[in-house]
């Protein structure tokens, strides 16, 4: 079965609840990362999450403001409906304002596997070097699945914490990606020279089914 995912940049006035009206953020989680005594620990952390309405008017308005502050937000279509999502922010930070946060990416329950996180943390780190980042930062999910993810595209934990998302996700890991070392940088799948919201990328995922 050829499956076909549309990527593009998004627009502030399309960013409203309707876009997300099936759009399933779901995850079972089982075991979380915790850093004790300065060494990582795999620790047996049950819950679930389901975002609901509240959620999803909350992280609208981050996505708008993104864009609103020079950031971008990148959707994944599937015939028409989103299906993954991600966000960069466009204020630096760091010692060396090094950073810029990739502040979301997230792809829809029953549409994971097919590679779309890949493709959408390559258009963000695409973005980012474009903006003058030399490092992506990523305060992310504590999760064992969320953190195989980040270490397949190759990050690590960041070299700075940000104080200040750290007091807001307490339990978050903190990570960077650097943007520029040769054999550690995501390679983008297709050939731009620049990324604008009015342009479209259409990649061919294809899906054995039995």
């Amino acid at each position: 079965m050829l499956e076909i995912i549309e990527y593009r940049g998004l627009e502030k006035d399309e960013i409203d609840i309707s876009l997300f009206t099936c759009f399933n953020r779901y995850q079972d989680v089982k075991k979380c990362w915790r850093k004790e005594s300065g060494e990582w620990i795999l620790k047996e952390i049950a819950f679930t999450e389901q975002w609901g309405l509240n959620e999803f008017e909350y992280l609208i308005k981050c996505l708008q403001n993104t864009i609103e502050t020079g950031g971008a937000v990148f959707g994944a279509f599937h015939n028409n409906v989103l299906v993954g999502f991600a966000s960069v922010e466009n204020q630096f930070f760091g010692s060396n304002k090094q950073y810029l946060q990739l502040s979301s990416i997230h792809t829809s329950y029953e549409n994971r596997g097919m590679g779309i996180g890949k493709k959408l943390f390559s258009l963000a780190c695409k973005r980012a070097k474009e903006l003058g980042a030399k490092k992506l930062y990523i305060s992310a999910h504590s999760s064992q699945e969320t953190q195989s993810f980040y270490k397949v595209m190759g990050c690590v934990e960041a070299m700075e914490y940000n104080a200040k998302l750290v007091t807001e996700e307490p339990c978050d890991c903190q990570l960077e990606y650097s943007l520029f070392n040769k054999g550690q940088e995501v390679c983008v799948p297709w050939a731009v020279t620049s990324i604008r919201s009015v342009m479209t990328f259409v990649v061919y995922n294809i899906l054995f089914i039995s």
